[in-house]
């Protein structure tokens, strides 16, 4: 095989994994949108990057078992959206798209500092609202 016809093979087949791409969008989204169906799922699917397990997940949005994380990581295994990698002690969930590509709003972690300020927030506008 020739350089030629095989820059033009490694072309004509990036063309079409752009177009197997674009046709792909509306069912990815479908189905990122039904399988994540609570802020809770939408903040450990966009967390679930290979680099945290499961414990630290459940951590992350206050579950008390890590046994649900591990559970959402297998239904999202059988919907295709992620993958199984090996990590210590055994496997964990790597997430196959950024939910912020599909538009999708990941919501922010409850920090101590987060749950303060929005307390503070709500406060004031319970005031304001007490005013008029």
């Amino acid at each position: 095989m020739s350089k030629d016809n095989s820059s033009e093979q490694t072309r004509l087949l990036s063309e079409i994994l752009k177009w197997i791409k674009f046709a792909g969008i509306k069912e990815v989204k479908s189905t990122l949108m039904s399988a994540l169906d609570s802020d809770a799922k939408k903040l450990i699917y966009q967390k679930s990057d290979g680099t945290q397990g499961s414990v630290e997940l459940a951590k992350l949005v206050s579950i008390k078992s890590n046994r649900t994380v591990a559970d959402m990581w297998d239904v999202w295994l059988r919907l295709n959206i992620g993958e199984s990698i090996p990590a210590k002690g055994g496997s964990r969930f790597k997430r196959s798209f950024d939910l912020n590509d599909f538009g999708i709003e990941v919501p922010e972690v409850k920090t101590a500092e987060n749950v303060k300020e929005e307390e503070k927030k709500e406060v004031s506008e319970q005031k304001l609202e007490a005013t008029k």
